[in-house]
């Protein structure tokens, strides 16, 4: 077959991608580029407003750095515990033990169950009259709390709620830890190194390729957290703004408020956001990473 032949087919089977990439992801972010130049309530026509968007994003929206805040805090205290949830239960569930399948599937099964059905449950669970969280607390002589409905509390609360989903990192975690090859910890054991030290020495860097991958996809998630915040603030972002997280003041600019144009200009900023943050990571923490046989 010819060169010219193969280019031809290769193109021809990619084709369905690339027409799916251009007319929904492409094209759509070339419009909403446009869109943020202009004052656009998504009806009518677009009124060109240039670099004004932007100016008022950084100059006189407190709610841009509000909510901003309200992220950073999530992602920073939220996406280590999440890492260290995933990794000590993929540690736990690759011991050798009786019924390790039936351990494995209830572990996972919570990442699988919708953002709103497991929000709704949790809004039960942390409810400040009836709910297991202050129910225990009261069983144990403890101060309860208004959990949700706390300025103070109310981000906490979504942070432990974000735990629930750590089997997702988990079952990646576990895929890693099964490629160890064991013959490290049998030489490891014959120079007499103990249980820490092999985990430090050997399971830790022989692990930090799906390490580096599980804090890249957290941080780009827990940046877009939407969900569970506007189910327990019904929209609102409440109380006081705390749980105003970003992706939700751009949702409420969008479809609340009809400022299309203005929602657009703050998607942008998250991407760059988005984009400055995993560049720092590959920058500081890419070439630290075991790549099998060759480091990167």
């Amino acid at each position: 077959m010819s060169r010219k032949r193969t280019t031809l087919l290769f193109y021809l089977f990619i084709s369905p991608w690339l027409l799916g990439f251009f007319i929904f992801t492409a094209g759509p972010m070339i419009y909403s580029l446009f869109i943020s130049l202009t004052d656009f309530s998504g009806i009518g026509s677009a009124k060109f407003v240039g670099l004004a968007n932007y100016a008022k994003m950084f100059t006189g929206d407190p709610l841009f750095w509000k909510s901003l805040w309200n992220t950073f805090v999530y992602t920073i205290f939220g996406v280590p515990l999440g890492l260290i949830a995933g990794y000590l239960l993929a540690l736990l569930l690759n011991t050798k033990v009786k019924g390790l399948g039936v351990w494995r599937t209830i572990f996972y099964l919570p990442s699988l169950v919708p953002a709103v059905a497991s929000s709704l449950l949790w809004l039960l669970i942390f409810q400040p009259d009836f709910g297991v969280a202050n129910a225990i607390l009261r069983w144990a002589n403890l101060p309860t709390s208004n959990w949700l409905l706390s300025e103070a509390m109310s981000k906490p609360t979504l942070i432990i709620m974000s735990l629930w989903g750590a089997g997702g990192g988990m079952i990646i975690y576990l895929a890693g830890l099964q490629d160890v090859p064991t013959s490290l910890y049998e030489a490891a054991e014959l120079d007499g190194a103990g249980p820490l030290r092999k985990f430090f020495t050997i399971t830790i860097p022989m692990t930090s390729n799906v390490i580096f991958f599980n804090l890249i996809m957290g941080l780009i998630g827990s940046f877009q957290v939407f969900t569970q915040a506007y189910v327990v603030s019904n929209g609102k972002g409440g109380p006081n703004n705390s749980t105003l997280f970003y992706v939700l003041y751009l949702y409420s600019n969008a479809f609340s408020y009809f400022k299309m144009g203005y929602a657009s200009a703050l998607a942008w900023i998250l991407f760059l956001i988005i984009l400055v943050v995993t560049v720092i990571q590959f920058k500081f923490f890419g070439n630290k990473v075991y790549y099998g046989d060759s480091t990167n």
